[in-house]
């Protein structure tokens, strides 16, 4: 098949189009190449991606509807997967700008794209931080989600609601998914696990946020890949609805749109994982305890149970394994 996906240098894009170009497809890769962080470790990522004659790289800002319409004459795709955003919880409190610029504008963007093109299906880059204040845990996708806590979060659910009107008003098949807490190889430095290893190693203390009594629902990327693959070949339609006493299928009456959560429905505790980091790299942390920072939330904890559903597959690499994975690839990369 043939794919445009947005993002392609960056952490998520680069493993999925990786995984893709493996299977055979076509792949046009799309990103701004920003300097959020260090730009060589996106050149690292496109070169291993370039290595494949079924990849094209396109340079550009999702704020630049021309770059768009040039990758996609290039792609032709039949499927588009946009991950490209402008991520990070706590720079969206020092420049909210670029996140309503790339995150909304940008968004917006792609979806006139797939307006024009009318792909098969448009996949696109959630989060579970769309669930904000909710207080009802573990998070559905059937629950409230109207009070976001950082304008990144705002900019994400913004997305999807237009993705929604989209769907309704130019059958757009569309699924919006919500990741929970993505680690691994190949990482972003400003990520938990990343600055973590990188501290320790260079023995600096590392900063431990609402006094470690936080939990993530973490997620490795080899299973966030698997379940955007495998949700790729659900399109969203009233013939593949969930039908069932125990699970909510989030499926619009009004559209061909459906937000899907892909996380394991397995949190754990901040201190377990700085416990695991410290026992894989053989030594202990140096650790600075800080209070919550504006924005954080206490705990996140998907419903897996829709994903499961609709493609019979649930994030199952435990922590334990998926820190040592991460370990063995900085080491060998720093």
């Amino acid at each position: 098949m043939r794919y445009l996906i947005t993002g392609t240098a960056g952490f998520i894009g680069f493993h999925l189009a990786k995984r893709l170009l493996d299977e055979g497809h076509f792949v046009i890769g799309f990103d701004g190449m920003t300097p959020y962080y260090d730009v060589r470790l996106k050149e690292k990522r496109v070169a291993i991606l370039s290595r494949s004659n079924g990849f094209k790289a396109v340079t550009g800002l999702l704020e630049d509807k021309g770059a768009l319409e040039k990758a996609a004459e290039l792609a032709e795709p039949e499927v588009i997967v946009h991950l490209a955003a402008q991520a990070g919880v706590r720079y969206s409190l020092e420049n909210p700008k670029s996140y309503v610029d790339s995150n909304v504008t940008g968004s917006f963007n792609v979806l006139e794209l797939a307006r024009a093109l009318k792909p098969k299906h448009l996949l696109l880059a959630s989060t579970s931080s769309v669930y904000g204040a909710n207080e009802k845990i573990p998070f559905a996708e059937s629950d409230k989600a109207d009070e976001q806590m950082t304008i990144y979060a705002a900019t994400k659910k913004s997305m999807e609601l237009m993705a929604h009107s989209y769907a309704h008003l130019f059958d757009i098949p569309t699924t919006a998914f919500r990741f929970f807490t993505v680690y691994g190889p190949w990482g972003r430095p400003d990520m938990a696990l990343f600055k973590f290893v990188d501290a320790m190693k260079h023995d600096r203390p590392i900063e431990i946020y609402g006094e470690g009594k936080m939990s993530r629902d973490f997620t490795y990327i080899d299973d966030l890949v698997e379940g955007i693959v495998r949700l790729i070949g659900v399109v969203p339609s009233e013939e593949n609805r969930i039908v069932s006493d125990t699970v909510i299928d989030t499926l619009s009456k009004n559209a061909p749109f459906r937000v899907v959560n892909i996380g394991g429905g397995q949190p754990v505790e901040l201190m377990h994982f700085v416990e695991t980091i410290e026992a894989t790299l053989g030594k202990p942390a140096i650790r600075h305890m800080l209070p919550m920072q504006p924005g954080d939330v206490h705990r996140t904890y998907a419903v897996p149970d829709l994903l499961v559903a609709l493609t019979g597959f649930k994030p199952k690499i435990e922590v334990e394994e998926g820190v040592r994975r991460f370990v063995e690839w900085y080491l060998e990369n720093y």
